[in-house]
């Protein structure tokens, strides 16, 4: 993992503030200095400016044209395994995790707020039924959730027997490992893509801390670099996190319908264009095996019809007319035409 220049200061600030120790050096005097006049070159004439020029073409049409469909993540409130973390270092960390997902434009990573669910009522045992919250969130318009937890954060090798409250100033270097784990579920079907616990490892080359310091009390005086190293954990779920994607639908939902006007929940920045016919199906009924008691899954849809999208409102949705079929409504799902 690449090294983190703010944790090489905010470690080094951290250290000198707990040895107090202070070097000083006596700077001697500059000797007067004597000054040489040299003899000046005559002038050469200036040879006139040659412009070059390269031309570099870029086909914006076909870029758009090539623009794949982004899916919709929501990324649940980070939890902590031992409730011990600072919340509002949680919510920061998460909130970074979200601003480098949509960075990478794979796809689009929503706060769970859109859910417009209390979702204290989804945890049990310091996790998130994701499955009833899925069933809860069918109508929000979005592919997937996720959950973060962080299980542990701690110094590597870390010996807490060796720990005690004297003020040594000796010090030690610092490396850290950062346990996380992330579920992530698919609304659709309210399968499970993944669920996988990471460690990972963070060097900091010269940089020290005082021997006599427990991570935990490390941790809780440095919020800031306790961010950066959350977020960065969870970063290396990205690409699990993309090729999951590759195995679910692109979905979007009809927000509202205002004479021969529909407007849908998706728009430009999930990579819809003007002109794309998109198809309009049922949510489909859930089959259950009335013998044994067991939820089989949810059939696919009727198709309603489809829409032509000829315009862009809000900060991300669309505005469609009827293509073919009737009987449209609200929260009806809306998919690609293929």
């Amino acid at each position: 993992m690449k090294k983190q220049t703010l944790a090489a200061l905010v470690l080094s600030s951290y250290f000198l503030s707990s040895c107090n120790l202070v070097q000083r050096h006596e700077i001697p005097e500059e000797a007067p200095t004597q000054v040489v006049e040299t003899p000046q070159a005559p002038e050469v004439p200036a040879k006139p400016n040659v412009l070059k020029k390269n031309i570099k073409d870029q086909d914006l049409k076909k870029n758009q044209d090539d623009k794949e469909l982004k899916k919709r993540v929501v990324i649940l409130p980070f939890l902590d395994k031992k409730n011990t973390r600072d919340l509002n270092v949680l919510k920061k960390a998460r909130e970074a995790f979200i601003d480098s997902l949509n960075a990478t434009d794979e796809l689009i990573a929503l706060d769970s707020s859109v859910l417009k669910l209390d979702l204290s009522k989804y945890i049990k045992d310091n996790m998130y039924d994701l499955k009833t919250l899925a069933k809860d969130s069918q109508t929000a318009g979005i592919s997937c959730i996720l959950e973060g937890r962080i299980i542990d954060m701690r110094f590597k090798d870390e010996d807490t027997s060796k720990v005690d409250n004297s003020s040594s100033l000796k010090s030690r270097p610092v490396s850290f490992e950062i346990v996380v784990q992330a579920r992530m579920l698919n609304i659709r079907s309210e399968q499970e893509l993944f669920n996988t616990v990471k460690t990972v490892s963070i060097d900091e080359e010269g940089s020290v801390i005082p021997e006599n310091i427990t991570s935990e009390n490390f941790f809780n005086r440095n919020n800031e670099l306790t961010e950066l190293l959350i977020k960065d954990a969870f970063l290396d779920f990205n690409t699990k996190l993309v090729e999951s994607l590759k195995y679910i639908i692109w979905e979007g939902r009809i927000a509202a319908l205002q004479g021969d006007r529909i407007y849908i929940n998706v728009g430009q920045i999930s990579g819809v264009q003007i002109g794309d016919i998109l198809k309009v199906v049922d949510d489909g009924n859930e089959i259950y095996d009335t013998e044994l008691g067991y939820h089989l899954g949810k059939v696919p849809g009727k198709a309603k019809g489809t829409l032509e999208v000829v315009g862009f409102f809000g900060q991300d949705g669309a505005v469609s007319v009827i293509h073919s079929g009737a009987g449209f409504k609200e929260n009806d799902r809306i998919e690609l035409y293929k």
